[in-house]
């Protein structure tokens, strides 16, 4: 309903709209592959699953005062944000596995939270404390 009282607002987004929604399809894809790749290969690493319902919540839709756009796209948007944090979770997850070390310090760079446990960037002597006796884990 707010599209039609504001029709300058949909004019303008029109041409943007393809390129949401067209994104859906590899966002369904690359969850697929990622998910299959969790399924898989976190057993073999003894690591938990994560809880998928932890990151991807789709309910805003349920709301009577939303038209069917807004519905749409409150859909889209709980399922792609939900999606790339769930993503990221695993990668973190995988990346604490594999190599916990931190990257060289660098004010651009925005730090990830899971990276607070890592050993810091450089600490040969911390990296051999916590890898030599686990070199079957490393690659």
């Amino acid at each position: 309903m707010r599209y039609i009282t504001r029709p300058h607002r949909f004019i303008r987004h029109l041409p943007t709209l393809p390129f949401i929604y067209f994104a859906t399809v590899p966002i369904i894809f690359l969850d697929i592959w990622i998910e299959i790749y969790h399924r898989i290969c976190f057993p073999f690493y003894n690591i938990p699953y994560v809880k998928r319902s932890d990151y991807i919540k789709i309910d805003r839709q349920k709301l009577s005062y939303l038209g069917f756009m807004q519905k749409l796209n409150c859909t889209y948007c709980g399922y792609a944000n939900g999606a790339v944090k769930y993503w990221t979770r695993i990668f973190a997850e995988t990346e604490k596995y594999w190599c916990a070390i931190q990257h060289q310090q660098d004010e651009k760079f925005e730090v990830p939270e899971h990276h607070a446990e890592f050993i810091p960037f450089g600490d040969e002597k911390a990296y051999k404390e916590t890898y030599d006796d686990k070199k079957t884990r490393m690659l």
